[in-house]
């Protein structure tokens, strides 16, 4: 039992570190907040994209961004989630390869100006990085989310948030709340349209 809860205090105590460490990268969070509501006043669109756990951030993400940021008075995002469509993905990365799966659909839609983050915990998903690359080429407007390897990420991404962990469970938690801190922020340029008791 006292090995379990040193686990659990560790791993609180880590998570805690992490959090405290994005104080010092708020100008970062701010710029993100910015560039989306550019892009959402100018009518760009917003995509997200990841694997395994980052692929769950990326959708919910998007499921905020498409309800959870709406205010009064302002243009809703037009925000597409490429993990969603698991059909489309099986047929890329059956048909092609798996580092396609998110560029492919990119050549569906993507216009310049629009908005790609890329959610990795490593930095290294070749599927997220051979989009990113697509997507500058195109004229997007690159952002990264990642941890403290980053990996390639950081090289290609017009902005990069990284998280100081090398702890994928960690750093996948403070994606989550570092979507949520951006949510938040939109939500407070405006009057949010709904409320949460």
């Amino acid at each position: 039992m006292s090995k379990t809860k040193d686990v659990v205090d560790s791993f609180l105590k880590h998570q805690e570190s992490c959090l405290k460490k994005i104080s010092n990268q708020t100008n970062i969070i701010v710029e993100i907040v910015n560039a989306l509501i550019n892009a959402r006043n100018n009518g760009n669109k917003v995509y997200a994209m990841g694997n395994g756990g980052s692929g769950s951030t990326a959708s919910h993400f998007v499921s905020d961004l498409l309800k959870t940021s709406i205010t009064k008075g302002n243009k809703r995002f037009a925000a597409i989630s490429l993990v969603d469509n698991i059909p489309v993905m099986l047929a890329w990365s059956n048909d092609v390869s798996y580092e396609d799966i998110f560029v492919e659909q990119l050549k569906n839609f993507l216009s310049k100006g629009d908005i790609i983050f890329g959610f990795s915990g490593s930095g290294k998903s070749k599927n997220v990085i051979k989009a990113m690359k697509y997507g500058k080429k195109k004229g997007a407007f690159c952002i990264g989310i990642t941890g403290m390897s980053g990996g390639y990420l950081p090289k290609i991404c017009d902005i990069c948030f990284i998280v100081s962990s090398n702890d994928m469970l960690a750093i996948e938690s403070t994606h989550a709340m570092l979507c949520h801190c951006i949510v938040a922020a939109i939500r407070k340029t405006g009057r949010p349209m709904f409320r949460y008791e």
